[in-house]
């Protein structure tokens, strides 16, 4: 037990080492990004740092899969180095017995990353998206969902307009029960419009069965309606972007993912990336699992075998080459040609399996 206790605090150390010495860099090349695409927007120094502190949280939350394989490339290149691999082999151990401790605390550090950390970056996020949009004069959210139905805003020749569905298809092309608000440049509403139904098209909106109320220099919006079958509205918004908008967003935390893929259930939108994403996030502990036993397979002799450098180069490519593939099962997940537990579980598990089956064909025979 002392020697379980002894290696998951050195792996402790040495994964808080490697998440230092990232933080550092991604937060200096994030800096240079930030001053670079908002130095000339009225943004001071002390506001980039701000955006600086709110993005750097996500990107490290990407990196922890390549942050995890380096730290137990680390940990057992640094035993074996010292022999301490070999007088634990001495006491009896074999390989899996000393990989029970940093196996153990990279799924503690996937649990608290999934059920802490990601509710903590999606709000960090969330703020960096609308500090870095109001620097930018941009608008706040292009779309949002609610029990009644989906809101979308979208820029014109004019002003804004906001668009209200009661539901829409899986593409996120078509609209049913739907509303317009047109704002003039001043933020004055201007006029309003109600359809049966919308469809998006290359550049502009196509309403079936419209009616239109000028909301501006009219007494009686009623009496100044018009009516027509088909109205066509200019428009900048994709059914792609609208789609992609709607499925995920990172400052939806894990523990608000179920409300929304409910909200997009109900507002007819497609699921599918959503319920991946969140199964990817449930396995995202046995992933990091699996990079740990990947740094520790390729590591735990090479000392003695004299080739430090190649082994630790094979590690960090089985790593990547596990990440990649598990992003083209998550592609095809998304694509509906694999299942979403397919999808999400199969890689890591895979992974694993393949490192077990090589950590005991190299260590025990």
């Amino acid at each position: 037990m002392r020697l379980h206790r002894y290696f998951a605090r050195k792996f402790t150390m040495t994964f808080l080492l490697v998440l230092a010495i990232f933080a550092a860099i991604l937060a200096l090349v994030d800096l240079m990004n930030q001053v670079g695409r908002y130095g000339g927007t009225g943004a001071d120094f002390g506001d980039i740092l701000q955006l600086v502190a709110l993005s750097t949280p996500e990107t490290l939350y990407e990196f922890l899969p390549l942050i995890m394989i380096l730290s137990s490339l680390a940990l057992f290149f640094g035993l074996a180095r010292s022999s301490e691999l070999v007088v634990t082999r001495a006491l009896g151990w074999s390989a899996l017995r000393v990989l029970i401790a940093p196996v153990f605390v990279s799924l503690i550090i996937g649990a608290v990353a999934v059920t802490v950390i990601n509710p903590v970056v999606s709000v960090l996020t969330g703020r960096y998206q609308a500090l870095s949009l109001r620097y930018r004069g941009g608008e706040v959210a292009v779309l949002s969902l609610s029990s009644d139905g989906l809101w979308l805003r979208q820029g014109t020749d004019d002003g804004q307009a906001v668009i209200h569905a009661g539901s829409a298809n899986a593409t996120g092309s078509v609209f049913h029960d739907v509303t317009f608000i047109m704002f003039d440049a001043d933020g004055a509403p201007s006029e309003r419009i109600e359809a049966n139904r919308a469809r998006l098209e290359a550049g502009y909106w196509e309403l079936d069965r419209a009616k239109g109320w000028p909301l501006s220099n009219s007494e009686n919006p009623e009496a100044a309606a018009t009516e027509l079958d088909v109205m066509r509205i200019t428009t900048t918004l994709t059914p792609d972007r609208i789609a992609e908008y709607a499925s995920t967003s990172p400052s939806i935390s894990i523990w608000d993912m179920r409300a929304h893929i409910a909200q997009l259930e109900r507002a007819g939108f497609s699921t599918r990336r959503p319920l991946i994403w969140l199964q990817t996030e449930f396995a995202r502990p046995l992933f990091l699992a699996t990079m740990v036993l990947i740094g520790a397979a390729f590591t735990m002799r090479q000392v003695r075998s004299g080739n430090a450098g190649l082994m630790v180069l094979c590690a960090i490519i089985s790593g990547f080459s596990l990440y990649f593939i598990r992003n083209f099962a998550l592609i095809l997940g998304e694509s509906g040609q694999l299942p979403v537990l397919l999808a999400a579980w199969a890689p890591p598990m895979a992974g694993l399996l393949l490192t077990l089956g090589l950590i005991l064909h190299l260590e025990d025979g």
